[in-house]
């Protein structure tokens, strides 16, 4: 008879519930320029790629700090890296509300941006809590607290309309502390969870000679960096394509924002039931027609009938985009799960270090991302070039996974989640 599964311990939940929640706090706060950026761009005079530096730069911050972070958690444990990381925000988040010149932003978001790294402190932190057939679910409900970018998109604009813009910083200032102080009462620790601390930082970069590691960092720069990006850029694409007020842009913008943070719990249980490969391959499909429709900009024609000119109007309308919107957000959802599903059962003795690397190229891509939109916007005037360059990332994610997975592989059943990973490998 199969041995009984030992019961998963209330502590290990314990963990999971409160690193989740301080995690929400840490991504609604790394994604606050999102929101309040709009009132800035107007008072600023900025222009679309000073904009998308502007909301990008704690971004830049949070991937740089990824892998050093995950190294610290397997060396010192996750606890007190999670704790004290949060506590070196609070006085960066604060003092945003007194900064008057652009500058002054893009310098205290790069301390604000700390906050990002704490998704490389947190994975290893809760997985290391869980048995290896359960860190999918695990690592997925942690990663959920992506959904702060959406808790974001419904606290910042009702702030902003009701006290200005400066209520936000001081306001979420105050909810830092008090998650980390919830954090600290509500974790445990677990020596046992340790790794050996005779690794330097340049030993675990020598791990991008991996090509396996390559190869999910360039996954993670679609499905994460993607939804960084977006989630940053889209409350200003509803306000200049629609003309929407922005609690309305806001909210709908959430529609892509929510689920593509909560349902990565629900991606880390497919991951466990049908493996990683066969997640990941279909979520790139899924994004690769999405971001195809997205990318077709507002279009008049002019064509010479029988009967006469006759006009026709081609472009989606708000509900239409943001339908396609809420699909990508879920795709990416089960895609950012799926991702480190890969990397729990590749490398479970060194899943800090790598998913540190691996998060900070996901973290590059969102850091990138939102420059390169405003890049595109300023020389083309096509506000939906941000998908057309989303659209040929995808590309090359789906021809880098075919060539190295898909041939010979199956996609869905009980060999798939077995490991079809390992059989191409072989090849």
């Amino acid at each position: 008879m199969p041995a009984t599964p030992l019961p998963i311990p209330r502590q290990a939940w314990s963990v999971l519930v409160v690193s989740t929640l301080a995690f929400t706090v840490c991504f609604m706060v790394w994604m606050m320029f999102g929101v309040v950026g709009i009132p800035l761009k107007k008072t600023l005079g900025l222009s679309a790629t000073e904009f998308g530096l502007l909301t990008s730069t704690p971004v830049l911050t949070g991937s740089l700090v990824r892998v050093p972070l995950g190294l610290w958690t397997d060396r010192y444990g996750g606890r007190i890296v999670m704790f004290v990381l949060m506590l070196a925000c609070v006085p960066a988040i604060w003092l945003m509300a007194y900064a008057t010149a652009y500058w002054q932003f893009l310098v205290l978001g790069l301390f604000v941006g700390l906050a990002g790294g704490s998704f490389s402190v947190g994975t290893p932190y809760v997985a290391r809590w869980f048995p290896k057939n359960r860190r999918g679910m695990a690592m997925g409900v942690y990663g959920a607290g992506n959904s702060g970018a959406a808790v974001n998109k419904f606290i910042a604009p009702a702030l902003i309309v009701a006290f200005g813009w400066t209520a936000v910083p001081q306001v979420y200032a105050a909810v830092m502390l008090g998650a980390a102080l919830l954090f600290w009462f509500g974790s445990s620790s677990d020596p046992s969870h340790l790794v050996p601390a005779d690794t330097r930082l340049v030993d675990q970069l020598k791990r991008l000679k991996d090509p396996r590691v390559l190869k999910y960092c360039q996954y993670y720069s679609i499905v994460f960096g993607g939804y960084v990006g977006l989630s940053l850029w889209m409350v200003q694409y509803y306000v200049g394509e629609y003309g929407l007020d922005i609690r309305v842009a806001a909210l709908l913008a959430a529609c892509f924002s929510l689920p593509g943070g909560v349902l990565r719990a629900v991606g880390g249980v497919l991951s466990d039931r049908f493996g990683a490969h066969a997640v990941t391959w279909w979520v790139l499909w899924l994004s690769w027609v999405c971001l195809f429709l997205l990318s077709y900009p507002q279009t008049d024609l002019t064509v010479q009938t029988v009967s006469g000119l006759r006009h026709f109007h081609l472009g989606l309308g708000v509900e239409a985009f943001t339908a396609l919107l809420f699909l990508l957000g879920i795709g990416f959802a089960f895609g950012k799960a799926s991702v480190f599903k890969y990397i729990s059962d590749e490398y479970p003795k060194d899943i800090g270090a790598v998913s540190g690397i691996v998060g900070l190229a996901g973290g590059l891509g969102g850091f990138v991302l939102p420059i390169l939109f405003g890049l595109l916007m300023d020389f083309t005037g096509v506000r939906s070039s941000a998908f057309m360059l989303l659209y040929g990332v995808v590309w090359v994610s789906l021809v880098w996974m075919y060539w190295t997975e898909v041939r010979g592989a199956e996609l869905m059943g009980a060999k798939a989640a077995a490991g079809p990973f390992s059989r191409s490998v072989a090849r």
